[in-house]
C-alpha cells in the first residue's frame, strides 16, 4: 500500500480592489452576467466571465429548467459560448460570482463537478492554464491558477481510447 497525497495551494484576497484591474473588471462583468440570469427555480443567480487571449470577455449565467436536468450552469455557458465563437482563441481566465435574495452569500462559489471537469478539458486542450476567480456577493476571494487545482483527477479523453 502507498499513500499519496494531493495539495493545491490558492490565494484569498479580502476585497476586491486587491485584485489586478483585469480580474477586478473579470469579476464585475461577472456581476452582471449574475444579474440576469434564469434562475425562477433555485433562486441562486450565477454569473461566470470569460477572458479570452485576444482579451475578449465572453460571459454566461445559469439557465434553469422546469425539468431541471436540462439547465446550464453559467460556466459552461460561457466556455461553449467562447469556444463556438472564438474556437481557436484560447481562455485566460474565469471569474465565477452568485447571488440570492434567500440569504447573502459572503463566501466564495465554486463550480459543480460538471463544470469542473467541462473546465478542465479546456484546459487540457489549449495546453496552459486557465486562472479561476472565486466570490461570493460578499466577502473574501479566492484565486486558483489553474483548473487543475480544482479537478486534480479529472476524466482524460486518452482514457476513452483502446491501448
Amino acid at each position: 500500500m502507498e499513500v499519496k497525497e494531493v495539495k493545491i495551494s490558492y490565494t484569498v484576497y479580502s476585497t476586491i480592489e486587491e485584485l489586478p484591474k483585469e480580474e477586478q473588471l473579470l469579476l464585475e462583468k461577472a456581476r452582471i452576467a449574475a444579474k440576469s440570469a434564469y434562475a425562477p427555480y433555485s433562486a441562486f443567480n450565477v454569473g461566470a466571465a470569460l477572458l479570452l487571449e485576444n482579451g475578449i470577455i465572453v460571459t454566461g449565467n445559469n439557465q434553469e429548467n422546469a425539468a431541471y436536468p436540462s439547465g446550464l450552469c453559467a460556466e459552461r455557458v460561457a466556455m461553449f459560448a467562447a469556444s463556438s465563437q472564438y474556437p481557436d482563441v484560447p481562455m485566460k481566465m474565469i471569474a465565477i460570482t452568485a447571488n440570492t435574495e434567500k440569504f447573502e452569500i459572503n463566501f466564495p462559489v465554486p463550480p459543480c463537478g460538471s463544470c469542473r471537469q467541462v473546465m478542465s478539458e479546456y484546459e487540457s486542450r489549449q495546453n496552459q492554464p486557465i486562472k479561476v476567480i472565486l466570490m461570493g456577493a460578499k466577502g473574501d476571494i479566492q484565486v486558483i491558477e489553474s483548473i487543475s487545482g480544482l479537478l486534480p483527477f479529472m476524466f482524460h479523453a486518452e482514457e476513452l481510447k483502446q491501448k
